[in-house]
């Protein structure tokens, strides 16, 4: 727990020094005027403000998992991994080939109870495929490759910089509506008071706003879990794809929700209007979606 609080607070300084001086720099400090709102300086203040923490993230995101996790890597040249540590490298960069990938990803497990997997990296030629010590003990090697496919997918599909991109959009959309109706229901208090009355309404906002951009975020996770699901289908077989996702639900127990950011193979078990708030559709609906193809 000391070295995720640590990482969090790192990366959150990093974020607000990078903001300030960027701002600085091109003398964005104030987008409210005497004249009222300067909305080309607010855009580009949203913009920066927008993007810096999700391009941040998406560039340490293969170091923070290894660290939130305690991934091992392993290396392909190494002597002493076990036959099954040298299979899984084997396989992942066997399915990297296949996907078209030119470099290979970095392979590694990390020790979990959980039955899960998934892939991370700034870009297609620095990922991470991580598997956890739970699922190679409770999935079978068709099982396995199944969900490998599925992780390779993810990186030849390049969708952790498109979901770090809608990210920065979404944030972008939602600090500049947010200062936007901010200013605009100050207007209507007494001035002492509009400068408190601006500050508590971003608050707000900025809360409301980004509930509703990551429905459409979210949205789009789906997507790209069915997407993926195809892909690994192409890479490992339409069969072992399928059985990969029926092993996961007769896992369902051992599922660790609390990393939201590394779910790739994770099961939503939200219903109704929560759904919209699910990064993974229903396991169901995707085996069937794979059935039907």
């Amino acid at each position: 727990m000391g070295k995720r609080i640590l990482l969090f607070l790192a990366v959150n300084a990093l974020i607000v020094v990078t903001i300030l001086l960027v701002t600085n720099i091109l003398g964005i400090r104030h987008y409210v005027t005497e004249q009222g709102i300067d909305y080309s300086a607010l855009l580009v203040f949203s913009a920066i403000v927008g993007f810096t923490g999700a391009l941040i993230s998406l560039a340490l995101s293969r170091a923070m998992a290894k660290w939130m996790l305690g991934v091992r890597v392993l290396s392909p040249d190494d002597p002493n991994l076990s036959p099954d540590e040298r299979w899984l490298v084997e396989e992942v960069h066997r399915l990297a080939r296949r996907a078209g990938l030119t470099e290979m990803p970095e392979v590694g497990i990390y020790d979990s109870p959980e039955v899960n997997a998934f892939a991370t990296g700034p870009t297609r030629n620095r990922s991470l495929v991580a598997v956890s010590t739970g699922l190679l003990e409770n999935m079978d090697k068709d099982g396995v490759q199944g969900v490998l496919g599925h992780e390779v997918a993810h990186i030849a599909n390049g969708d952790m910089v498109t979901m770090t991109l809608l990210q920065g959009v979404i944030n972008t959309f939602v600090i500049f509506l947010s200062r936007l109706a901010a200013y605009v229901v100050s207007r209507f208090v007494r001035e002492e008071l509009a400068g408190v009355v601006h500050f508590i309404c971003i608050i707000v906002f900025d809360l409301l706003f980004s509930i509703l951009g990551s429905i459409v975020v979210m949205a789009y996770s789906r997507h790209r879990e069915y997407h993926a699901d195809r892909g690994g289908a192409d890479l490992a077989g339409k069969e072992k794809m399928i059985h990969a996702l029926r092993l996961l639900q007769q896992h369902v127990n051992l599922i660790d929700t609390n990393h939201k950011s590394l779910q790739t193979m994770k099961i939503s078990n939200r219903s109704g209007w929560l759904k919209l708030f699910s990064s993974h559709p229903d396991l169901e609906d995707r085996i069937a979606r794979l059935e039907r193809a």
